[in-house]
């Protein structure tokens, strides 16, 4: 298992340096600059470039980032005269992580929910009903279901803040919106493997040796399709957990999404540089513990190194 685990790490270490470069020469090529203020004199631009190390060669600036991104600093700001990318980040993700994570609870216990008992009630009017709900939630974009909440929920019932980011009660309505996507993928999911999983002969060996239902699906059936459940959270769990943009933007919710795009409008290189990166970690340390759970699940694969 140590042998598999160092494996990965090795590969996501060469993943994050190919990332950070890509990065960085993809920034070079943008067009505009950070400084574009006409009330900014040529003397003045030539002091900021020279401030913040933009008058030196490429490579020069690029061993100097990949230098300092090793040593966890992002650089500073431009936009925020000289705040550290790394302080801005770590400001604006609490919002983004709470909102994310309360989705992704809520998402999995009720997809869950949903697609087992849709799997169970096979062609049942119980099986439609999860489907077409799986369905909705998949079809309609979730700044329908945020703008559809915060009218009958948040203005006509008055039972919920509309928008604004200054307590639980506030975070409800948009989790709701985050949560309806991972319910219908996790249901949609979970159905389709559960129903492959209730077909197999060690299904029908169950059975005959007289275990109940509920305990043929906790012991056998949830674990051995829990593999490509797994393999999408991964990703989601990130997106989630890093903010998404019409969400935060809908609920005036101070996020790191919105922070993303106030630095794209500016050519805030440092900040659009240190989010992606971070944004990149986050990914790359969810795919190394699915990669783990999945020898963990089923030993053949770290025992094949990787491949069944």
């Amino acid at each position: 298992m140590g042998r598999y685990i160092f494996g990965r790490i090795g590969y996501m270490l060469i993943t994050f340096f190919v990332i950070a470069t890509f990065t960085f020469f993809l920034m070079q090529t943008l067009p505009g600059s950070p400084f574009n203020d006409e009330r900014l004199s040529e003397t003045q631009k030539e002091r900021l470039y020279e401030r913040y190390g933009l008058d030196e060669p490429v490579p020069i600036q690029y061993v100097k980032y990949m230098t300092n991104i090793f040593k966890g600093d992002f650089g500073v700001s431009f936009q925020y005269d000289g705040r550290a990318v790394s302080d801005i980040i770590g400001e604006r993700i609490g919002a983004s992580a709470v909102l994310g994570a309360q989705s992704l609870i809520v998402g999995c216990i009720i997809g869950l929910i949903l697609g087992i008992i849709a799997a169970i009630r096979h062609n049942t009017a119980i099986d439609y009903v999860a489907m077409i709900i799986a369905v909705i939630g998949l079809s309609v974009p979730n700044f329908v279901f945020a703008g559809l909440l915060q009218y009958w929920v948040g203005v006509k019932l008055q039972w919920l803040p509309v928008a604004f980011w200054e307590g639980f009660e506030y975070s409800i309505l948009p989790t709701i919106s985050l949560s309806v996507f991972v319910i219908a993928t996790i249901a949609r999911f979970i159905r389709t493997e559960m129903l492959e999983v209730l077909g197999q002969d060690y299904i029908v060996t169950a059975k005959a040796k007289g275990l109940n239902q509920f305990s043929i699906v906790m012991k056998h059936g949830i674990r051995n399709a829990a593999i490509p459940i797994i393999t999408i959270l991964g990703p989601m769990t990130v997106a989630l957990l890093t903010g998404t943009l019409v969400i935060e933007k809908i609920f005036s919710v101070p996020g790191l999404g919105e922070q993303f795009v106030k630095s794209i409008m500016t050519n805030d290189f440092p900040v659009i540089m240190g989010v992606t990166l971070f944004y990149s970690i986050l990914f790359i340390g969810v795919v190394l513990i699915v990669d783990i759970l999945y020898g963990v699940i089923d030993p053949r694969i770290r025992l094949s190194g990787g491949t069944k």
